[in-house]
């Protein structure tokens, strides 16, 4: 009865157009209400006409209602909400936005345990019974929930993409490989996932190994850097208990300094405040001589002149001053020039601290960066051509991509043009107007993308000869540089000449030095963003190479010189 309660509850707070519980309610003045979005799109569809009306009693209005919040409602419609998470402890059940649902749960979707690959639909528990007891649905294959269920459905023919065509890297149907695909190379989606899995087992074994090798350059560059810090804080305790030692002593040493400068200043003032005092004492009794004798010179008695000149000129007073006279501040001039020798000399030992302490940081810093030298960031390129074949791959051309004047053979492998402008029989079963194929320009694309490590060689014959890489969305219609490999940033192209090389990219070219070979090797790392070109004969001799940043997938590609044969062939590799 409490669940019949609530399910009549939530049918009247429902919106009668979109059937879910009412969002910002709002009422026209028939007195219906709906959600404000909801009914406002429903009068936005009838707004060419100039008429409104209830999608309920169906009642008209001329002029469109203006709508108010029905706040009681929403009110209630708040409430029911809380008492729902309240009330149902198995809400976590139900799919949200971003789960996939049921597709044969009514009302409120349950979330998807499964989604069957014939079907091509998603069930709950409940809805999922029927294939695991009935037998008609035994043979049908069920995967972990997906919302791109849809996504395996071949939009041509409705059928599920249980094949893989390799030649044109894309899923198919059993119809697709019958009709448009059927001289291609497809095999079972699941025998591709085989394939693709012990590719992907390789590369994750690879990237085991080169993380176990960065972890131990880690571990050792932890190591380094607690040496770097041990070292340094070790000399910077050191330098401050010695130059706190030094400022001790010298503070002392001043101190000492200075009780012996005033020292000295003392006995030195009080001899000279003596000399003065003697001095002063003298030139008074000068002074009172001098007064005596100009008064004496002034006497008219003759008799009593020569008596009393007889008594001054007794006194007598040295005429040579006894003091030796010093320039300003010559005191101590000597104490001066021997506390400028010790800073002197004190600047010399820091200087020789300092250039020992840069010494021994510096060396630190040499181990730390031997250190960096040796851990590899990056795979290394390799050093002989037994290392680059571990990274070889098959690789076969794209005959919806070849220019109708191209001919195809060995499997794919092999692109010829030859002289003159004729169309080549071989050629007049393929879709001529396919849109992956180059309209003007005489290219070819390879069938498989190119990601990880990869190797290839190609066997050239001709006057010019293009061995290039580009990405899959390079343009094809047209003769513009945007469809041309190597005048374009989506392509990278080394041209070979009977006696040169020219590198070009994104319409720059550059000459290339090296052997002439036949023979070119292309490595590719695409995850360093490394592009190299080998001539390869006896020996390999890299011809040039570039270092970029890759954001997609590449493929191979070749284009001959559209006035003269030539050929390029993709070798095949042991």
């Amino acid at each position: 009865m409490e669940q019949q309660g609530a399910e009549l509850q939530t049918g009247k707070l429902s919106c009668p157009i979109c059937l879910d519980l009412l969002k910002e309610p709002v009422t026209t003045s028939c007195g219906h209400s709906y959600c404000r979005t909801c009914i406002s799109n429903h009068w936005d569809e009838e707004e060419k006409n100039h008429i409104y009306t209830c999608p309920q009693c169906r009642e008209k209005f001329i002029r469109r209602p203006d709508l108010k919040k029905n706040t009681m409602l929403a009110e209630l419609v708040e409430e029911l909400k809380k008492n729902r998470l309240q009330d149902d402890p198995d809400d976590q059940r139900f799919a949200a936005a971003e789960d996939v649902a049921c597709d044969s749960c009514t009302g409120r979707k349950l979330k998807a345990f499964k989604s069957c690959l014939n079907c091509v639909a998603s069930y709950c528990e409940k809805h999922l019974q029927p294939h695991h007891e009935s037998a008609a649905f035994k043979r049908h294959k069920l995967v972990d929930p997906s919302k791109k269920i849809q996504e395996m459905i071949c939009s041509h023919h409705n059928e599920v993409m249980k094949m893989f065509c390799r030649t044109d890297q894309q899923c198919i149907c059993i119809f697709c490989s019958m009709e448009e695909h059927k001289d291609h190379n497809t095999v079972s989606a699941a025998a591709e996932r085989t394939e693709k899995q012990r590719e992907l087992q390789e590369s994750l074994s690879d990237i085991y190994k080169n993380i176990q090798d960065r972890q131990k350059d880690v571990e050792l560059l932890k190591e380094q850097e607690k040496t770097i810090n041990l070292s340094a804080d070790q000399t910077v305790e050191h330098s401050e208990q010695m130059f706190t030692e030094l400022i001790r002593l010298l503070h002392q040493r001043s101190s000492e300094l200075e009780k012996e400068v005033r020292s000295k200043q003392q006995t030195e003032v009080s001899a000279v405040r003596a000399l003065r005092e003697k001095l002063e004492q003298e030139i008074s009794e000068l002074k009172k001589r001098d007064a005596e004798l100009q008064q004496l010179s002034h006497t008219e008695d003759h008799i009593q002149f020569v008596l009393n000149y007889s008594s001054l000129s007794a006194f007598s007073v040295s005429t040579h001053s006894s003091i030796i006279h010093r320039g300003p501040g010559s005191c101590f001039e000597e104490v001066t020039e021997v506390v400028s020798a010790l800073r002197e000399h004190l600047d010399n030992v820091l200087s020789e601290l300092r250039e020992h302490l840069h010494k021994v940081l510096m060396e630190d810093w040499t181990k730390v960066c031997h250190t960096v030298e040796r851990v590899d960031v990056l795979p290394s390129e390799p050093t002989s051509r037994a290392g680059f074949l571990k990274y070889s791959q098959k690789i076969t051309l794209d005959p919806n991509t070849a220019q109708r004047w191209l001919r195809l053979s060995e499997g794919n492998r092999k692109v010829t043009k030859m002289d003159g402008l004729f169309l080549i029989p071989s050629q007049l079963s393929v879709d001529l107007n396919h849109p992956d194929r180059f309209s003007d320009w005489y290219q070819v694309l390879s069938s498989e993308s190119l990601t990880g490590l990869c190797y290839w060689e190609v066997e050239w014959r001709g006057v010019r000869v293009g061995v290039s890489v580009a990405y899959k969305s390079i343009s094809r219609a047209g003769r513009g540089n945007e469809c041309r490999f190597g005048f374009n940033n989506k392509s990278w192209r080394l041209i070979c000449f009977p006696k040169s090389y020219t590198f070009i990219h994104n319409s720059i070219e550059s000459p290339v030095s090296g052997p002439r070979s036949s023979r070119i090797g292309v490595y590719v790392d695409h995850t360093a963003g490394i592009l190299s070109f080998y001539s390869v004969s006896e020996t390999m001799t890299l011809l040039h190479r570039v270092i970029t940043t890759f954001t997609e997938p590449l493929h191979a590609g070749f284009s001959v010189h559209g006035w003269h044969a030539g050929s390029a062939e993709l070798c095949k590799l042991k």
